[in-house]
């Protein structure tokens, strides 16, 4: 076959693909004419696959200029599993080796962030009603040349989108798994879905009201569902698409005090929220009821963030005792508790995280705003680094592919914060 000819399936699956991507824009009637005109029938289901494709043949074009890279895939090991891991070698980096690569600032107190599942993205919301969108090649680039400030263009700016639609304080933000959508919530009482494809849009395209305060969300892995917490104890659950709301048929099942925290395993079978009444609860993924509760998981105080592991065995916790646990969601034990991070107990939540190899655990101290960083493994605490921010840090999330972490401050400032192997 000669260079740009194709095989009629080939010429057959690029139609569709073609086809796919225009359902998936909101153009259906076009996409309607062109299914007929190109006999690609049946009408492909809506996806992203194009886009894919698209940057990948982009990668592959020998002219195209070469840009930062990013680690594409998790680092070697396949997570944290203690049934099997006996004596690990640890390849990731210790959080003392992270540098600040960008530094971005709000208007008022920065709260929260969120990636995408990619590690291409990271968005941070304010106090000031504001998110943005930051672009992590263009942060890396940015640190890495010595061009003034003055010279750089508005295309390579790292924040790529500013997003104003909330009139309180954001309070959630998730990227949706796959499509380029974010939701964020607020202490307006409502969810908003803003489509970050649209540079020119800064509003969102829909939003849902809510009886209270919102203070986490996340998304189902498959992208069809929201898990919703707010002041209130009862958890929410949206479809996406329609936007009806779900709860459990069982009021014992809920909380009795604000939810802190949701999340969903990564195998979606189950999902964990956490609330200020003390409790962490794990739900049935497919039945929305309560199947476990943590009674008292960190001594009665909040429980401040949840996290599953990779491998969704694990649950990873914070509260406001100061301390980090390591649950074996199966047998409802602490495997693992990680001491040291300050003596006395947090005044305002915070969240620990894996890194993105779950070699190690990373939780900010509130006094000295400095990152404790522990071996996952064997709780073995390693070197403090020194964040650098001049008030309480009141988040950090870790990028789910690469070395880098951003973490968010009352002190208006988000930081950026990565490995680079030369910088050691």
């Amino acid at each position: 076959m000669t260079e740009g000819v194709l095989t009629v399936r080939e010429r057959d699956l690029m139609y569709r693909l073609i086809i796919s991507q225009m359902l998936h824009d909101g153009f259906h009637e076009i996409a309607g004419q062109l299914s007929r005109a190109v006999y690609a029938f049946p009408d492909c289901p809506p996806s992203n696959r194009l886009q894919h494709v698209v940057q990948l043949g982009l990668r592959a074009e020998p002219d195209r200029e070469a840009q930062v890279q990013l680690v594409d895939s998790v680092a070697p090991g396949t997570g944290i599993d203690l049934e099997f891991d006996t004596d690990v070698q640890t390849l990731a980096p210790e959080a003392a080796h992270y540098e600040t690569c960008y530094v971005t600032s709000h208007k008022a107190p920065c709260r929260v962030a969120a990636w995408s599942k990619d590690g291409q993205l990271v968005a941070t919301g304010s106090d000031d009603a504001s998110i943005k969108i930051l672009d992590v090649e263009r942060m890396l680039a940015k640190s890495a040349t010595n061009v003034p400030e003055s010279q750089h263009s508005v295309d390579s700016h790292p924040v790529i989108r500013t997003l104003y639609d909330h009139i309180e304080d954001v309070t959630a933000l998730d990227f949706h798994p796959s499509l380029p959508l974010l939701a964020s919530g607020s202490k307006d009482f409502t969810i908003k879905f803003f489509d970050f494809s649209k540079s020119g849009v800064k509003r969102a395209f829909r939003s849902l009201q809510e009886a209270e305060e919102i203070s986490c969300l996340n998304f189902h892995p498959g992208g069809n569902f929201l898990l919703v917490g707010t002041q209130h104890p009862t958890l929410r659950l949206y479809d996406v698409t329609t936007l009806q709301c779900y709860v459990s048929s069982n009021p014992k099942d809920q909380h009795t005090g604000p939810i802190t925290a949701v999340t969903y395993s990564p195998n979606a079978t189950i999902y964990a929220t956490a609330s200020q009444d003390g409790s962490i609860k794990i739900w049935d993924g497919v039945s929305n009821r309560c199947v476990n509760t943590l009674e008292k998981a960190h001594g009665g105080t909040d429980v401040c963030s949840v996290q599953f592991s990779r491998n969704s065995k694990y649950l990873l916790s914070s509260g406001k005792d100061s301390l980090v646990k390591l649950w074996e969601v199966s047998t409802s034990r602490v495997l693992i508790t990680y001491t040291g991070a300050s003596t006395d107990k947090q005044v305002h939540e915070t969240r620990a995280v894996f890194n993105h190899t779950e070699d190690y655990v990373l939780f900010p101290d509130e006094k000295t705003t400095s990152l404790c960083c522990w071996d996952s493994r064997n709780a073995e605490r390693n070197k403090l680094l020194s964040l650098g921010h001049n008030n309480i840090v009141r988040c950090i999330v870790h990028s789910p592919t690469s070395p880098g972490f951003m973490t968010c401050s009352d002190d208006f400032r988000a930081r950026f914060w990565y490995y680079r192997p030369s910088s050691d």
